[in-house]
């Protein structure tokens, strides 16, 4: 079976499409960098002054790869090229899956369907530049672990 996104070729159009709707959406502001150490892509915009940072962990997508494709003895490299590979995997899928989620949001808000805030208020920056969800979870421990 295969894994949503596995075979996306290229992070860079879709960063050009997310780019292209956000706009049309109305923001008047918009960044994004890929973090090498952590594996993390971070997506930056602003929405009539307020400020959004999406964040999407390439890590996160290559585990998931590795899960669905694991490393075996019949497998045509070393393991440290097989994890390599779902490192590269994942640093492009990241790109298509939130480029996807950032226009089925968009859509709902304009349809009607959400609010801007239902949407986007957990990643909203605070004025000290963290994130509402961070800051909810460091202050007031209001979300329990997965268990």
């Amino acid at each position: 079976m295969s894994l949503p996104y596995e075979n996306a070729t290229i992070g860079s159009r879709a960063m050009e499409e997310i780019q292209k709707i956000l706009k049309g959406f109305g923001c008047n502001k918009f960044g994004s960098w890929e973090d090498y150490d952590t594996g993390t892509l971070t997506i930056q915009f602003q929405w009539q002054g307020r400020t959004v940072d999406l964040k999407a962990s390439a890590s996160g997508y290559a585990a998931a790869w590795l899960k669905e494709h694991p490393y075996t003895y019949r497998t045509r490299c070393s393991k440290h090229e097989h994890e390599q590979k779902a490192i590269d995997k994942g640093r492009i899928a990241v790109y298509s899956i939130l480029r996807d989620w950032v226009k089925a949001q968009v859509t709902a808000i304009e349809t009607g369907l959400l609010t801007f805030e239902g949407v986007f208020m957990p990643h909203m920056l605070l004025p000290n530049g963290q994130r509402l969800i961070d800051r909810v979870d460091d202050v007031h421990k209001l979300l329990e672990p997965p268990k």
